[in-house]
């Protein structure tokens, strides 16, 4: 049966934050385990950070990702120091990764990492999945990995993100580093079972842009027109801007179909753009159609809270009576209450997190501030951004 122990720390030293966090966590700096992840904020070499976790637990597998801040039961640490730790000990798991994913790989290495959870003792139920952040169609990926497990496997998780400028994200397996893969912890515990959710709570404005060339992932032309900049242009961004400027504010939503939105409480879906080619392309989070439209959107700051809300209220109404074990979580940055110049984060975190504690104690929780979330919608396997999306796992 498999344990989950949690923490986060802030330390400049890689060692001594992770001493902190395994010690914060099992109440041993040296504690006997068998899976070590952390998500890492980009103040951190992830190498030097596998180090230290392999010198205390060297009979662990060690999992790290890039990312722009973290989520643990203690709130959220937005420092470039930070760092979330999630340990596992006990049979019930398995781990799988790939190298070499880009938007025209995805499909194939999708069907590759599931292919390294076929050898398990029970078969893969449900999977946390950490995927490179940069140049990659997510919705590909997924397809590739149920080809091999079936639609019936449940895929929660996000993709590794830098502090939102879109130049670099990592990924770090056993102490090799890596800029464009995938990792996959695949759980078989027979007793464990999975409730996912996501929301954002953005709405569409103004007159939409019409994808009219595309490849893959790649847009190539908006209304006839060059993508990036007349996306920077819709943005009133001036020519020279990058990715750093439009992420926070240029979040794109794609129209859902009623079904889909009923489920969401949302008419839209949301996508972010984390790259652009020379050419002037926008690198998309999925394959994205040419005739697809585009709106821009803003976020509405009450919305944002109600659907919170809504989404935290129907996870529990699931399984009533439940507590979970432990709690996967990724989310966006740019979620929060604005104030003083900046989105506040503590609010929206307390306001998820109270419903699922016991005796006022968070179970085991692991959340970073990625590009992208890995989240059910209607029943099936969705990948979402700009998004607060949890994985809950119950016994």
């Amino acid at each position: 049966m498999l344990s989950f122990h949690s923490a986060t720390t802030r330390s400049i030293n890689p060692r001594r934050a992770v001493l902190e966090a395994l010690e914060l966590a099992y109440g041993d700096p040296a504690p006997v385990t068998d899976l070590i992840l952390i998500n890492a904020a980009v103040g951190h070499d992830l190498l030097a950070l596998s180090q230290a976790v392999r010198d205390q637990c060297p009979a662990a597998r060690v999992l790290v990702a890039s990312c722009a801040g973290v989520v643990g039961r203690e709130g959220p640490g937005e420092s470039i120091h930070d760092i979330a730790l999630m340990g596992l000990r006990g049979a019930g798991f398995s781990v799988a990764h790939v190298d070499g994913l880009v938007g025209a790989t995805s499909f194939a290495k999708g069907a590759e990492l599931a292919r390294g959870l076929l050898d398990t003792p029970q078969p893969v139920r449900m999977l946390y999945l950490i995927a490179s952040g940069i140049d990659i169609a997510n919705d590909q990926v997924i397809a590739g990995m149920e080809s091999v497990l079936g639609p019936e496997v449940v895929i929660f998780g996000a993709t590794s993100s830098d502090q939102m400028q879109g130049v670099a994200t990592f990924q770090a397996v056993d102490g090799t580093l890596f800029q464009h893969a995938a990792f996959a912890v695949g759980f078989w515990e027979p007793g464990l079972a999975v409730e996912t959710q996501a929301s954002h709570g953005f709405v569409a404005v103004g007159e939409p842009m019409v994808v009219t060339r595309s490849e893959g992932n790649r847009i190539i032309h908006l209304d006839g027109e060059p993508a990036w900049p007349l996306f920077l242009r819709r943005l009133g961004l001036p020519a020279t801007a990058r990715e750093g400027d439009t992420i926070p504010i240029g979040a794109l939503a794609e129209p859902l179909p009623v079904v889909l939105a009923e489920d969401y409480g949302n008419d839209h879906i949301l996508r972010v753009v984390t790259h652009h080619s020379p050419e002037g392309h926008l690198i998309y989070a999925t394959d994205c159609p040419e005739g697809t439209r585009l709106w821009l959107t803003a976020r509405d700051e009450e919305r944002i809270f109600r659907d919170l809300d809504r989404m935290v209220t129907a996870m529990g109404q699931r399984r009533p009576d439940q507590l979970p074990v432990a709690v996967f979580h990724a989310d966006c940055l740019a979620r929060g209450r604005r104030l003083f110049d900046r989105v506040m984060k503590d609010e929206l975190v307390h306001r998820m997190q109270q419903p699922f504690a016991c005796n006022g104690e968070v179970p085991p929780w692991f959340g970073m501030y990625g590009f992208g979330e890995y989240a059910h919608l209607a029943g099936r396997n969705y990948y979402h951004n700009y998004t607060t999306a949890l994985a809950c796992l119950y016994r």
